[in-house]
């Protein structure tokens, strides 16, 4: 294999598998990027592919000169060290054999030693996945939706997934299709986001209802990738595996994704969703935003609360927080409309404002039922979250 690559686009996408690359693996391939030169109708392509035997990740590299097409797997932090250092440089020429892979620029030359490209573990192909295969059954949910509405539904509800847990299941996001309808939701325990889009075009015949746990660290690789709101990603879901492929559909895409998904039951979030919250409050995002964040200033650990006194005579909603040896808060800010009797309610201000932060409309609905029952945020009709009180003394 020889190729001669722009530095910084080989740079850029090194950069985006390597989070596919595993960090401590038994076996080494996982560590590595393969590289694959092919060349057709004289036009040169270098396709990079890294996977963690959870996450896998396939990227196109269209500004190459493909002189000798061929494959080579060379460790990723020492490629990603190289082509970071020669910063100087324009272009790079990476030359593999079956020992070694030689990159040179203009007053350098690095010699490190890879491994068999045959060693690397197969990466599933997309279109496969859609057809079905003698290895692996059809899939069971196709659709495509641009990069930019995808991204705004992971980004409603990535937030809200827990990081740490013994409960598997709420390490990830869940994803239902059915008819025309896309849902995603997340929950750790303490609050729960839920966004639903239409997918555009007719509704697919005959197309099977599909719900799968998609992990957050694949989601959030899936952000990295978004370079075009109005790209096409095309998603296929099987009985264990994502796959999200960028691009047209005429080929493999520009980047193709794919990614196990979290064994086990999401838990039953329509019983967590309150439906008799006879207090209701409208707000400017901003404007409640920035009181939440001045009041949060003055909590700490011990007292991780802000308390929202409301008032309907006034229209008025109080921000207050208080922490030992550091002092207290307190913010005032008018409501845009209060329906419903006077409430005080304690919240996680870092809970309220991940939301707001993704909210993209001005208007922000909050539903109350009591101090100790959960609240309900809502914008638009396409997201609501869910958020549990604090005590506070």
């Amino acid at each position: 294999m020889k190729v001669i690559c722009d530095r910084s686009a080989l740079l850029d996408a090194i950069n985006t598998v390597s989070g596919a690359v595993a960090t401590r693996s038994p076996r080494v391939q996982l560590s590595c990027i393969h590289l694959h030169a092919a060349k057709s109708g004289g036009v040169g392509e270098l396709t990079l592919s890294a996977t963690d035997a959870e996450i896998a990740l396939r990227f196109k590299l269209s500004q190459v000169d493909v002189s000798e097409p061929g494959d080579a797997l060379i460790p990723a932090d020492k490629l990603r060290a190289i082509v970071s250092a020669e910063d100087q440089e324009p272009t790079l020429t990476i030359e593999a054999d079956d020992q070694a892979a030689h990159i040179r620029g203009n007053d350098a030359h690095f010699k490190v030693f890879t491994y068999a490209p045959a060693e690397f573990p197969p990466i599933p192909d997309f279109h496969d996945a859609v057809a079905g295969s003698a290895a692996a059954p059809k899939a069971k949910a196709v659709f495509t939706q641009s990069a930019g509405t995808l991204n705004t539904v992971i980004a409603r509800t990535i937030f809200a997934t827990a990081r740490e847990t013994s409960r598997y299941a709420i390490n990830g996001v869940l994803l239902k299709r059915e008819g025309k309808k896309l849902e995603m939701v997340a929950t750790d325990g303490r609050r729960l986001a839920l966004c639903r889009i239409t997918l555009p075009g007719p509704a697919e015949k005959d197309a099977k209802a599909a719900s799968c746990i998609v992990p957050t660290k694949a989601l959030g690789m899936f952000q990295k990738l978004v370079r075009d709101g109005d790209e096409p990603v095309h998603v296929a879901v099987t009985d264990n595996q994502v796959l999200f492929s960028f691009g047209t559909d005429k080929d493999p895409g520009r980047a193709v994704l794919v990614s196990n998904l979290v064994e086990g039951s999401f838990p039953p979030y329509d019983d967590v969703i309150p439906r008799d919250q006879d207090k209701k409050i409208s707000f400017d995002r901003d404007v409640l935003a920035s009181a939440v964040r001045r009041a949060a200033l003055l909590t700490n650990e011990e007292s991780r609360g802000v308390r929202l006194k409301f008032s309907g005579k006034k229209k008025q909603l109080e921000l207050s927080s208080r922490a030992p040896e550091m002092g207290e808060a307190q913010i005032n800010v008018d409501v845009a409309n209060y329906d419903g009797e006077d409430i005080e309610i304690g919240f996680n201000p870092t809970f309220i404002t991940d939301a707001l932060k993704v909210i993209p409309e001005n208007e922000v609905i909050m539903e109350l039922k009591a101090s100790n029952k959960p609240g309900l945020i809502k914008s638009g009709t396409e997201f609501m979250y869910v958020v549990m009180p604090v005590n506070l003394q």
